[in-house]
């Protein structure tokens, strides 16, 4: 029998409930929806860490952010993956990666891949102004005005509000496109890669793994995609704007809130190009007569917030499901569409499933399981999804961001308990909620309201905790602190 291929789509922030095939009403993943008619949709899916850097180890090594500890990023060298599991066994791999700086060769994630492609060596990675930083670097005047205005809040809060409307005043001298503004390839510009190098296959089985940046901030979509959902009125001047003013974090939600609907149609256009390109990559697959013996999958490493709790963006501060609901959908040639529903499935277990569901054995190591006989049968077992990080870790390149307290998630069906580690001195502090009475986790659940609820998903926290302190792998550790002082030595 011939073995299957995989692919695997990862779109970044791209969160649950923006798609239509998990009830988003506006019309912006017309080919996900279709393509969910004939797949499997997890309609709780969750991710074991976010953002990125906490969220990849579990989907490419099936293993939680911080088993090997919290200093430790990315993929440790010689760790076993979905890519080193299809190599031995005779895969063609590929990835092509649109320019995220966590997901590259100095993290580990090129093991496996015989053909790895990140775009961070393009102009896509260059770091464009956002918001306060759009202006050239500061005079020595305008230093001397800064410091100064620092003296008193109403000082400051004017010369910011000042400072900015300046920056923008500058930019409008600037006439540039939407594609100039972007910091990332756009997702055809990855699928145009992809298609390249399938068509240079033969028959021989393929692991293929896209990751889309288009949902990211700062938010510029092609104008085409902009057109397709009748915002052809925002301009590559105003989408600077709007991305410079929500990128402000001297100003509080209320003022924000003003533009949050032109941000949401932002960030939408990005996930309507995503999804139109994931529907050309597969028309190749079907060109090129591969569709049919292929397993498909598209997900997210985490999603984005909009103000629902007063954040943006996806620091990691209190794991709210804005973050951690991701969608995903498995299609493979033997199983007919169906929609799993009630338990979480994390995405800890993805790898292993996906392994199995090709016909490859899974490595000891994986942390997670295979649920692919489950998922063939139409069964999902309930049991909680465990999502963990370190709190408000914003740049984990600086090692002491990686030091920060530890925060935890437990989620089952119904009931979420978020655990912050608040540091050695401070104990932990907890809030629990009741997902079906409260899904905008607006109102935590006050002590001593439903307590068994609460111990049995302390237990789990308690459980999840002794595992990984026992079963810790030093040898990977070492391997990845050993990559670390060399990468620093080199600069």
């Amino acid at each position: 029998m011939k073995k299957r291929s995989l692919v695997l789509v990862t779109v970044d922030c791209l969160r649950a409930d923006h798609v239509g095939f998990l009830g988003y009403s506006r019309p912006v993943t017309p080919a996900l929806d279709a393509l969910a008619e004939n797949s499997i949709v997890f309609s709780n899916a969750i991710v074991a860490g976010a953002p990125t850097y906490f969220s990849f180890p579990a989907i490419m090594a099936s293993r939680y952010p911080l088993a090997l500890g919290r200093d430790v990023l990315g993929i440790a060298p010689h760790e076993l993956t979905l890519a080193t599991s299809l190599r031995g066994a005779g895969y063609t791999t590929a990835a092509f990666l649109a320019g995220n700086p966590y997901l590259s060769t100095r993290s580990g994630y090129d093991q496996g891949f015989a053909t790895f492609r990140d775009f961070l060596e393009s102009s896509y990675a260059s770091e464009l102004p956002l918001g306060l930083q759009a202006a050239k670097p500061l005079s020595n005047l305008n230093r001397r005005i800064a410091a100064e205005s620092r003296r008193t809040d109403l000082t400051a809060a004017t010369y910011d509000e000042l400072y900015f409307w300046y920056c923008q005043w500058r930019s409008r001298r600037e006439n540039l496109s939407m594609d100039e503004l972007r910091r990332y390839p756009a997702a055809d510009v990855l699928v145009n890669h992809a298609h390249s190098w399938l068509s240079s296959l033969g028959g021989e089985p393929f692991f293929l793994w896209l990751h889309l940046m288009d949902p990211h901030h700062p938010y510029y979509p092609p104008s085409e995609a902009l057109s397709s959902l009748g915002l052809s009125r925002t301009t590559p001047l105003r989408a600077r704007f709007l991305n410079s003013f929500w990128n402000r974090f001297d100003i509080g939600a209320r003022r924000l809130q003003r533009y949050r609907d032109e941000i949401l149609s932002l960030y939408d256009a990005g996930i309507y190009w995503a999804d139109r390109q994931i529907s050309r990559l597969v028309q190749v697959l079907q060109q090129l007569q591969r569709w049919d013996e292929t397993v498909f999958v598209a997900t997210a490493d985490h999603g984005e917030e909009f103000l629902e709790h007063g954040n943006r963006y996806h620091s990691p501060t209190s794991l709210p499901e804005q973050l951690i609901h991701v969608p995903l959908l498995l299609r493979s040639p033997e199983l007919s569409g169906r929609h799993l529903s009630g338990g979480p499935f994390s995405l800890i277990h993805l790898a292993p499933t996906l392994l199995d569901a090709v016909g490859v054995e899974a490595p000891d190591r994986f942390q997670g399981r295979s649920y692919w006989r489950e998922i063939s049968a139409g069964n999902l077992p309930s049991e909680p999804a465990i999502v963990e990080c370190v709190g408000a870790c914003d740049n984990p390149f600086q090692p002491a961001d990686r030091m920060r307290p530890r925060l935890m998630a437990i989620r089952d069906a119904v009931y979420k308990l978020v655990v912050n580690f608040n540091g050695d001195f401070m104990g932990t502090t907890d809030s629990f909620f009741d997902l079906k009475n409260d899904p905008g986790e607006h109102s935590p659940l006050p002590d001593g309201v439903m307590p068994d609820e609460r111990a049995r998903l302390l237990q789990v926290a308690r459980a999840h905790l002794q595992a990984t302190q026992h079963n810790r792998n030093i040898e990977l550790r070492l391997l990845a602190h050993l990559r670390e002082i060399q990468q620093s030595s080199a600069k």
